[in-house]
């Protein structure tokens, strides 16, 4: 727990909040009843979690307080991680299993966000703990804690359900009595009905997941490299190898194995007929990985103890063997941990989120005048603003009808086609805050909205004026002039509105649009896209 703690708040302060973020960051400090609202026609799946962090954040509304439930979750589950190795294996494999969960980059990354997604893998760890006391318990009121904590989980997020899939596969692997199946079933049964008002409302809300595709083998690679301590090279490898000697260990196996393979299983196995998986939304799975790389690791150490040296059999209860393995197992947790030490270091820089909402903000705050009017593409761009209002305080959101709180959307309501060209028509210039491929005139927008803004911008305005950072755009359009030159449709890669005799565009800020390398193979989605605020 010291080492997961210690790792979560290393770089906590990244200086920006991405989209997702933003999305906690702004919807938890609206009123309860603006929250209720919301969830009724957006977000249901997240609506346990938005109304935790309206507490959290009602201490202080700050970054680092948003994503601290993350890092004490984090913590919590390293600690369960940990407690299930000791009851399944003993206190060795206990203590590599909880080290080896809270070095693992995919680990690090999720306690540092301002999401729910640590919170639910500490919600399944503490769940599958309770299960197994309850499996060797005598009574039936032992499955009230875990049904409990189950449906708190399931609640907080509706994709923690297939784990219930998991702990039955490791009851039958475990082959318990009937009693325990009946216990288990009735826990089971009140977590299903409990969330069934919450499914059948998220039904009606799958436009946010619209985004997701059917995973393929890659995802699989990917998931594989994701709960390893190291996503590539010899790390990787030796994992592989000790999770599979881990087998041999048979009830530390009948709980991982389950726990690793059958929640993604499940996911992607649905996902071919109706997109729902995502590698965040399994982060609990990472718990059976640490937990069978550990028991092999046990094996490997319990072997090496019985090897003879000079004839003489050294007893694995030893001093000296308990040494030796001690050390052999700290100096291996610490070379890889400093094997990934570069992926641990780049996944603390805010460039490395999916997009800087701070950076927007900052560039709109040197450039913009006061009443200066500002048009988001696409609207979900907004966020920029919700996040960090200074630096378009200033400023006019010429296409915005409702705000986001008054309209129970997550980044508001915008103006008709027909009213926002009223509106475009009554200025003579206009900032507009975009992703670099929105304003691609290749790509179909199905907003009527969307390719109003673009049509507008296109006929009768031209760029004065662009700053760029992090591929988002910050581009001032002026209305054409008569002496300008007459729209056309643009050139492959030619923004909207800008034509061949119009003035060079200025350079970009530094490190604009650099390439991020080395890259971990959990990133999340493209910035700025409508998949913000999702489940």
């Amino acid at each position: 727990m010291a080492v997961m703690l210690t790792t979560a708040l290393w770089g906590l302060d990244r200086g920006g909040m991405w989209g997702d973020e933003s999305v906690t960051f702004q919807v938890a400090q609206r009123t309860v009843p603006q929250i209720w609202r919301l969830l009724h026609d957006v977000d249901a799946v997240h609506g346990l979690y938005y109304l935790f962090m309206h507490v959290v954040l009602a201490v202080h509304p700050g970054e680092i307080v948003l994503r601290l439930p993350s890092v004490c979750a984090a913590t919590a589950t390293a600690g369960l991680v940990a407690a299930l190795g000791v009851r399944l294996a003993g206190p060795r494999v206990g203590l590599w299993a909880g080290v080896l969960y809270a070095i693992t980059p995919m680990t690090g990354h999720y306690a540092q966000e301002g999401r729910s997604y640590a919170l639910v893998a500490a919600g399944v760890a503490g769940a599958t703990l309770l299960l197994l006391r309850a499996v060797d318990g005598t009574s039936g009121r032992v499955w009230w804690p875990y049904g409990t904590v189950l449906a708190l989980t399931c609640v907080l997020h509706e994709l923690a359900v297939p784990v219930l899939g998991a702990h039955a596969l490791t009851l039958a692997l475990l082959r318990v009595p009937g009693r325990v199946w009946s216990g288990w079933g009735r826990a089971a049964g009140a977590v299903a009905l409990l969330l069934l008002p919450l499914v059948w409302v998220s039904q009606g809300q799958s436009g946010q997941v619209a985004w997701l595709v059917s995973p393929g083998w890659d995802r699989v690679e990917r998931l594989a490299r994701n709960v390893s301590p190291g996503p590539a090279g010899p790390v990787f490898w030796g994992s592989l190898l000790l999770m599979a000697v881990g087998l041999r260990e048979r009830r530390t196996a009948a709980v991982a194995l389950p726990l690793l393979l059958v929640p993604p299983g499940i996911l992607m196995t649905v996902s071919q007929a109706r997109p729902l998986y995502h590698d965040r939304y399994v982060l609990y799975a990472l718990a059976g990985a640490s937990l069978l790389v550990a028991a092999g690791a046990g094996q490997v150490a319990g072997v090496l103890g019985r090897v003879r040296f000079e004839g003489r059999r050294m007893r694995a209860g030893g001093r000296r063997v308990r040494a030796v393995v001690g050390v052999t197992g700290v100096l291996a947790l610490t070379v890889t941990f400093l094997s990934q030490l570069p992926v641990h270091r780049q996944d603390r820089l805010a460039a490395h989120r999916p997009d800087n909402l701070a950076v927007v903000s900052a560039l709109a705050v040197s450039r913009m005048r006061p009443g200066d009017p500002v048009l988001f593409v696409p609207s979900v761009g907004r966020l920029a603003a919700l996040a960090y209002p200074k630096g378009f305080r200033r400023s006019r959101d010429i296409a915005l009808r409702d705000s986001a709180p008054r309209s129970g959307t997550l980044w508001g309501r915008e103006a008709t086609p027909g009213e926002l060209r009223r509106r475009l028509a009554s200025v003579d210039r206009v900032w507009v805050v975009a992703e670099r491929s929105a304003l691609d005139p290749r790509r179909s927008q199905p907003d009527p909205v969307e390719r109003t803004k673009l049509a507008v911008l296109a006929e009768e305005f031209i760029v004065r004026e662009e700053r760029a950072r992090d591929d988002v755009l910050l581009r001032l359009y002026a209305r054409r002039r008569p002496g300008d030159a007459p729209p056309r449709e643009p050139a492959e890669g030619r923004p909207p509105g800008v034509t061949a005799g119009a003035p060079p565009l200025t350079s970009p800020e530094p490190n604009a649009n650099r390439p991020i390398s080395g890259a971990p193979t959990h990133r999340p989605t493209p910035r700025l896209s409508p998949r913000l605020g999702r489940r």
